[in-house]
């Protein structure tokens, strides 16, 4: 059994989940704010954000054999099997930004955003095992662009824009059945809107109403992946983690909406146009879709308090899916990461000693091929996690995690868009014993 270590560490918890609360109902409004700024994010599903915390992230998104992260049991939402090392309950949340440049032939734009990153929990439970549960961003859409038109002798501007995101709930559990070797899975809720917005806007002086039409994709479903880590000791004090993780061909379900309106416009750019009248609205039946099959495997060797090295490579399938008829056709995804990060002494009396540097390379051949041309995504990542004073005789520790991700995506080549960008993701990671083991009497 369990008891509370103190009465105000029991109140603690309670304002804390509190906070959950909170956040778990106002999330997924927030989650309708996408963060992205990219063309190539109108294909599918959106751009993929990955289940990566800022630790991954700053290490090129390794992931799939990380178990430990400075020598600590870290909560690994990537590979399951990693739940089974929690020897403390664990609070990890964050906020996620970018600063996009978008370029193409000889004009260039320049973005920049920020939403929420991810909330999770992990709790340990002694020989049975981990528990997990949480919600991170799972894709977003966020693109415009416009171009000049004639019809017959009148010329008009044609936008086309998309916005919204998905997000996913998750609980997961992961336990050791024999020594060395763990396996793990979450269950999760796919959930959220994905819009497309195309318009004709006339000039102001012809007095004539825009024409606005909003499809808009609501989406959810259930998700399952799954893992398994192996992970041995190798001489005094390194360590040395292979695991793999994949997720099912999930079918989630999607219901489209069609609504066109007239508007008035302003003068006034800033101001909203003013809706004159609904001239078509119409639900398609809902369809099913299936996401592919993925299969990561991953490789870290550690040692310690000190450092750690590893490899990721990640395979999906996308040729088979399809959300909206006459979409482009996806192709396969792979692509690799190597990263590592390492702490010079963390023993040292001198704060910058104790500070976690880390550093990734990722390389990813996307499932979009445009103008016979594949779409390929390359960053170098770097990051710090910056340890903050240790409380309770040193059974709870928090530490501030920054990664950047400094990458490229696309090309100029074949009319298409190259976009360079800087990724910034800010996390907050608490560990401590909130709970303790008591002999049964």
């Amino acid at each position: 059994m369990y008891e509370l270590n103190s009465l105000p560490l029991f109140s603690r918890i309670q304002r804390i989940f509190t906070v959950v609360l909170i956040l778990t109902f106002s999330l997924p409004a927030l989650g309708q704010k996408s963060s992205s700024h990219s063309p190539y994010s109108q294909f599918g599903l959106g751009q993929m954000r990955q289940d990566h915390l800022p630790q991954n992230r700053a290490m090129g998104g390794i992931s799939t054999g990380v178990r430990y992260i400075n020598g600590l049991p870290f909560l690994n939402v990537s590979n399951p099997a990693s739940y089974s090392a929690f020897n403390r309950t664990i609070l990890e949340a964050g906020l996620y930004g970018n600063i996009t440049q978008l370029s193409k032939n000889s004009i260039s734009d320049h973005t920049a955003d920020f939403a929420f990153g991810h909330l999770a929990f992990g709790i340990p439970l002694q020989s049975a095992g981990g528990f997990a549960f949480g919600i991170m961003p799972y894709s977003d859409v966020g693109y415009s662009n416009s171009s000049l038109r004639n019809l017959d002798t009148i010329q008009y501007r044609s936008k086309v824009s998309g916005e919204g995101g998905l997000n996913k709930a998750f609980v997961g559990y992961g336990i050791s059945p024999i020594k060395g070797l763990s396996i793990g899975a979450n269950v999760g809720l796919l959930f959220g809107e994905l819009s497309d917005i195309s318009s004709m806007e006339f000039p102001l002086q012809l007095s004539a109403y825009q024409t606005i039409q909003q499809e808009t994709r609501q989406i959810k479903g259930a998700l399952v992946d799954y893992g398994i880590q192996y992970f041995t000791p190798i001489g005094k004090n390194k360590h040395f983690t292979i695991g793999y993780s994949g997720s099912l061909n999930n079918t989630v379900r999607s219901r489209t909406t069609i609504l066109r309106t007239t508007h008035e416009p302003y003068n006034d750019p800033e101001m909203t146009s003013i809706i004159r009248d609904t001239t078509f609205f119409e639900t398609k039946p809902e369809r099913d879709i299936n996401l592919p099959m993925k299969h990561n495997v991953g490789i870290s060797i550690g040692k310690g308090y000190n450092w750690m090295v590893g490899a990721d490579f990640n395979y999906a399938d996308w040729s088979d899916f399809q959300t909206r008829a006459k979409e482009n056709k996806l192709n396969k995804n792979y692509g690799i990461a190597v990263g590592g990060q390492i702490r010079p002494d963390p023993t040292s009396i001198r704060y910058f000693n104790q500070v976690e540097y880390r550093l990734g390379f990722r390389y990813n051949k996307t499932q979009l091929q445009l103008n016979q041309q594949d779409i390929k995504d390359m960053a170098i990542t770097a990051g710090f996690g910056f340890p903050l004073p240790e409380k309770n005789f040193g059974n709870s520790f928090s530490t501030i995690h920054i990664s950047a991700e400094f990458g490229q995506m696309g090309t100029l080549s074949n009319n298409l868009v190259r976009e360079r960008y800087i990724n910034i993701n800010v996390g907050f990671t608490i560990n401590d014993t909130w709970f303790r083991r008591y002999a049964d009497q």
